[in-house]
């Protein structure tokens, strides 16, 4: 199954107005243009109230990563927010993904998420299986998804993800469909690297519109969240 599943730590996020999850997003400890006081400031004024960090990680800064996003978390004593440090697993071959998942998962990290074969950048071949295969919490971009990898997901628990970022998203109607026929989870994430990619729930939903969800689906992807139970 996927590997973390929030329910309990995330009982106590609170419904006030339409509140908005975004679980893939990054800051200035990877590509991203702000340091995460400030995307949390930024992401709280749009209604968000669970936001994940999920910066790009390999063997050589995932400790750096972990341990200088979690300081972040501190901010949940005076927010309405939880706030989750995780990491990007990116561009790491294959066959060392589950080593470096499981160093994360030591180190603390609050989420795993698989950067995906995503048609725009030259990832491994196997780097979506081996992400399903190993329980991330989510595979990020999948890009040309196959249905056994869909099934997978299914089977072991981990979300596919519905991207609001351009050029990773051209095969969210793709995803969407497989997910669908499979019964995989989906999740609908920004993959912010600066401010203006931040969305709100409303943006939320017509991103899986747009991928061919219903209006009943789309909306029941967003508000009733794979992942977080608001």
């Amino acid at each position: 199954m996927g590997g973390f599943w929030f329910e309990a730590i995330l009982n106590n996020v609170c419904d006030s107005g339409e509140p908005m999850i975004d679980l893939h997003t990054h800051t200035v400890f990877s590509d991203g243009e702000l340091i995460p006081s400030e995307l949390v400031r930024r992401a709280e004024t749009i209604g968000y109230r669970a936001l994940g960090i999920a910066d790009h990680v390999d063997f050589t800064n995932v400790e750096f990563v972990i341990d200088h996003v979690s300081k972040v978390k501190e901010l949940e004593e005076v927010l309405d927010m939880r706030i989750l440090a995780g990491v990007e697993l990116t561009h790491v071959p294959p066959a060392k993904m589950e080593k470096l998942a499981t160093l994360a998962r030591r180190l603390g990290a609050d989420l795993i998420v698989v950067h995906g074969e995503t048609p725009v950048e030259p990832v491994a071949a196997g780097t979506n299986r081996k992400g399903l295969e190993i329980g991330a919490d989510i595979l990020a971009h999948p890009g040309f998804l196959t249905p056994e990898e869909a099934d997978l997901a299914r089977d072991n628990g981990v979300c596919l993800e519905l991207t609001a970022r351009r050029g990773h998203n051209i095969t969210n109607g793709h995803v969407a469909r497989l997910a669908l026929e499979a019964g995989a989870k989906l999740v609908v994430d920004t993959d912010a690297h600066a401010p203006e990619d931040l969305i709100d729930r409303e943006r939320a939903i017509e991103i899986a519109r747009g991928a061919g969800l219903t209006l009943d689906q789309a909306t029941a992807v967003v508000e009733k969240h794979a992942i977080i139970d608001i």
